[in-house]
């Protein structure tokens, strides 16, 4: 706990890190998507006419988009393409932040049963100086804070 006059600053964005199980990506230039959402089912009692009671529903939880420059890798490739075959793997994985000395590890979310569900190549530009990037976006079934 802070002490009184205390400055707690917060992370940055920029000092974090996506595992797979088994992929070995070396970075990642962006990574978005970390939410969920609870469906609100309204309903009303009898004898209370004037007031509607909210409950909660169904969970959903938003695809992981992950961009990064391209290289040599292409075990997201290969993932993503054994989709499309009709044989897949499913993964868990994590996004984990560090703090600025880069040693200590300080959030990590943890998402289950991922798969890639699409997939963009980098747009080429002969007059640009720019790095190709590409995108994978992955479906999964749950997302927690650790």
């Amino acid at each position: 706990m802070a002490q009184t006059g205390e400055r707690i600053d917060p992370y940055l964005a920029f000092n974090f890190l996506v595992e797979l199980d088994g992929i070995a990506q070396a970075s990642f230039r962006e990574c978005s998507g970390l939410s969920s959402t609870t469906e609100v089912i309204e309903t009303r009692e009898g004898g209370d006419n004037t007031t509607v009671r909210k409950l909660p529903g169904k969970t959903t939880y938003s695809d992981i988009t992950l961009k990064w420059g391209l290289t040599a890798s292409d075990e997201l490739w290969q993932w993503r393409r054994e989709v499309t075959q009709g044989a897949f793997t499913r993964r868990n994985g994590s996004v984990v932040v560090f703090d600025l000395s880069n040693h200590h590890e300080v959030a990590r979310w943890n998402f289950v049963a991922a798969w890639p569900t699409k997939w963009d190549g980098p747009a080429f530009n002969a007059t640009g100086n720019e790095i190709a990037v590409e995108t994978l976006v992955l479906a999964h079934e749950g997302i927690t804070r650790a």
